[in-house]
């Protein structure tokens, strides 16, 4: 009796052995699938996409913790943007690259402050811009910003004349390496940066 007990429990632990490799080899294929379609994709990709592309990973947010802790110090990280995924050079390495491909936007100093105030504000109205700024904005100057996929249209406000927001983008976060718009610099770095000129301080 105690020699078949013996065996069983062998046998069962060989078992749970062999399904424990098979998970692993399971969630390390689950990884490089992600891994390949986040690589291979221009702009970052949301959860949700992330999930339709791979109904068959259980739980995708652990694939993807796996995935960031494994690039976390390696020269190429995996980013979280919001709720998007891409791939990004990591900034300790980023002065070694001689070829950059760079997203050229030219920005007056009234957009530079109005993206600031919107960023800061963020959902804010035209109306709320111009008093945070004391001056009304020309024409064409949201358009530009619009235009440059920094900043996109936000809910309505719930106040007479159901007035539109503006809210900046995951573009705008990933550009400036953000992960969520928490990560905004502070007053001194923004001005320093040339997005605040005449604001004060306490805006």
């Amino acid at each position: 009796m105690n020699f078949i007990h013996k065996n069983e429990n062998e046998n069962f632990s060989d078992t749970k052995t062999h399904v424990s490799e098979l998970n692993n080899e399971t969630n390390f294929e689950n990884e490089k699938i992600l891994e390949a379609i986040i690589f291979s994709s221009t702009e970052p990709l949301s959860i949700n996409y992330l999930k339709k592309s791979c109904p068959f990973i259980e739980d995708i947010g652990a694939s993807l913790k796996s995935l960031m802790d494994f690039y976390s110090n390696r020269a190429v990280n995996l980013v979280k943007i919001n709720n998007t995924y891409a791939f990004r050079t990591s900034p300790y390495y980023s002065n070694h690259i001689t070829q950059k491909v760079e997203k050229k936007v030219k920005l007056s100093k009234a957009a530079k402050e109005t993206l600031a105030v919107i960023a800061y504000h963020q959902p804010v109205t035209r109306t709320e811009i111009e008093d945070i700024r004391g001056v009304s904005l020309h024409k064409g100057l949201i358009d530009t910003l619009l235009e440059s996929k920094w900043v996109s249209l936000g809910q309505r406000r719930n106040t007479p004349g159901m007035p539109v927001t503006y809210i900046t983008t995951n573009y705008f976060l990933d550009y400036f390496g953000l992960s969520k718009v928490k990560d905004l610099p502070n007053f001194k770095e923004m001005k320093e940066a040339g997005f605040l000129t005449d604001l004060k301080e306490d805006m």
